[in-house]
Parts: structure tokens; sequence; C-alpha cells
């Protein structure tokens, strides 16, 4: 079980996802930077807004990571990393963070203060060299679901001018590692409480990831399910627009 499907089990994170907190703002300095008065740097600043455009989808804390060529959070077609499965299963981004510190392509990330609730948003600013270009990537789950997730995968920023900003309708992606059963006990937000976040087995046949074919909840026939129809979600989940502020 995941930290963070323990926080949703207390009435306390409940509270918070019912009334999230708007327009966090963090400051994160990339690692390994060149000093400013030297010519070869290319300091830029970056701010990330996630905003949750489900109707009952609670967002995990995101996930956000600045990276040249050569990372990418997943691929489609292809098995999730554990990292990615534990973050698409219970809402917990610490390995996917650690693993992407580790990626010769890194240049910087960060967490979300917390989770996402629907309406709301969270923005974080990164600042990094970006002499060798600049590619973002973020994920965030879909709490009330097996091993749902959003987000952006390996986005240039390269063209992106000082002011500009660009925003991106994100779909919903299935980890493809556990059974979308819906059932209780395998979902960690506050559907299904005591839920199961994360588990290493992987149950689901196809293994990949793949775009997610959506909730169908105990109203439309799944008659095991925990989930309601305003569970289900449309395409897309999340807006999320980088701004380059220098």
């Amino acid at each position: 079980m995941s930290l963070f499907t323990i926080d949703f089990q207390t009435a306390k994170v409940k509270a918070a996802i019912a009334s999230a907190a708007i327009g966090t703002s963090i400051l994160l300095t990339g690692c390994g930077s060149s000093s400013s008065h030297d010519s070869t740097v290319d300091m830029r600043t970056y701010e990330i807004n996630v905003s949750n455009v489900t109707p009952n989808q609670p967002f995990s804390p995101i996930a956000v990571i600045l990276h040249t060529s050569g990372y990418q959070a997943w691929v489609d077609g292809e098995a999730a990393s554990t990292a990615l499965e534990v973050l698409a299963e219970g809402g917990d981004n610490s390995s996917l963070l650690s693993d992407a510190s580790d990626h010769s392509a890194y240049l910087a990330s960060d967490s979300g203060a917390g989770a996402i609730g629907p309406g709301n948003y969270e923005s974080i600013q990164l600042e990094v060299d970006a002499q060798n270009g600049a590619s973002l990537s973020v994920v965030t789950m879909l709490v009330n679901t097996n091993d749902a997730y959003t987000g952006i995968n390996a986005t240039s920023l390269a063209d992106l001018a000082s002011g500009e900003s660009v925003s991106y309708r994100t779909p919903v992606w299935d980890a493809g590692t556990e059974s979308d059963t819906e059932a209780a006990g395998t979902i960690p937000g506050p559907a299904d409480v005591g839920g199961e976040g994360f588990n290493a087995a992987r149950s689901d046949s196809s293994d990949r990831v793949h775009f997610h074919s959506g909730v169908i909840s105990n109203q439309d026939g799944l008659s095991g399910s925990v989930l309601t129809a305003d569970h289900r979600f449309d395409n897309p989940a999340a807006v999320i627009t980088i701004t380059r502020l220098n």
C-alpha cells in the first residue's frame, strides 16, 4: 500500500480533496547550472499549471520533470516501468521522480503539494539551464480508478519563447498493470474506503500502456463496482499549461 493510499484513508485528506487548495506555487532550481555570467548557459524558468477538469476524479500529487531528449515517462504499447506502476496504482510519485533524477537527460523536477480536486489546479515553477534543450513530462493518477493516469510525455519546450504559453488537453492512459475491476478493496481513492494502492502483482493480461477505455460503474451494469456514474470521465482529464517566464 502506498503512502498516498494511507493518506487517502484519513478524513483529513478526504476533506482536503473537497476543498483542494488553488494556485500553489513552488520554485526549484535545476542542479548543476553554470554561473549567470557564463555565456554558454541558457537559464529559463517555466511555470507548469495542471488543471483537473474531471467531474469526480481527484488527481494524485503531480510529478513534474524537466529533461533533455532521451527520457520518457512511458511508451505507448510497452510495459509500464515499476515506477509508473506505483504511481498509476497508488498515486505515489516518489519512485518516478527518483528514477527520473538518475537519468542522464534529467534537468529538474518537483512534486505537487497534494491532491488536486476536480475543478482545481496547481502551479509549479522550475528553473533550468536549457542550453541543450528542454522537454517536459507530467504524470498524475486519477485516484478513483485502478491504474489510470494522465499527463504529458517528453513534450519539447525548445520553441517556447519568453512570455509565451502553450496548453495541452491530456487524455487518460491505462498503465496496463492492474485489471480495471473497479472492485471494493482495489482502488486507493475516496470512492473505496480502505482500498489498496500499489500491488506488485500485475493482474492486467495486456501488461502494456494504452489509452484507457473508461469507467463502467455500478450504475452502468458492473455490479461489483464501487464507482458510480459521476466517477466516469471523458477526455481530456486535465489541461496542462506551460508558460516560459524568462
